[in-house]
């Protein structure tokens, strides 16, 4: 059985969308924190609390599942 991080060398593009992945990720993250408990941003935002942490919580759902999706393997690329 092969260790799911195997650290072959990998292609230019796979990197390129490595880096893409990553900084998805920490974006989408960072913007639902930012929504959920930004001082500023509330003031700016015309919202409710229960729309922002509904907003906020579904960007961090979002960002967990693409991080998990990101290691996950398909028959294609072993």
């Amino acid at each position: 059985m092969r260790n799911k991080l195997d650290f072959r060398q990998k292609s230019l593009q796979r990197r390129f969308l490595f880096i893409l992945g990553l900084i998805t990720f920490i974006a989408c993250f960072t913007l639902g924190l930012m929504v959920m408990f930004w001082g500023k941003l509330i003031d700016k935002l015309n919202m409710s609390t229960s729309q922002r942490l509904l907003i906020g919580s579904l960007l961090l759902i979002y960002s967990v599942i693409r991080f998990l999706r990101f290691f996950r393997r398909t028959t294609d690329e072993e």
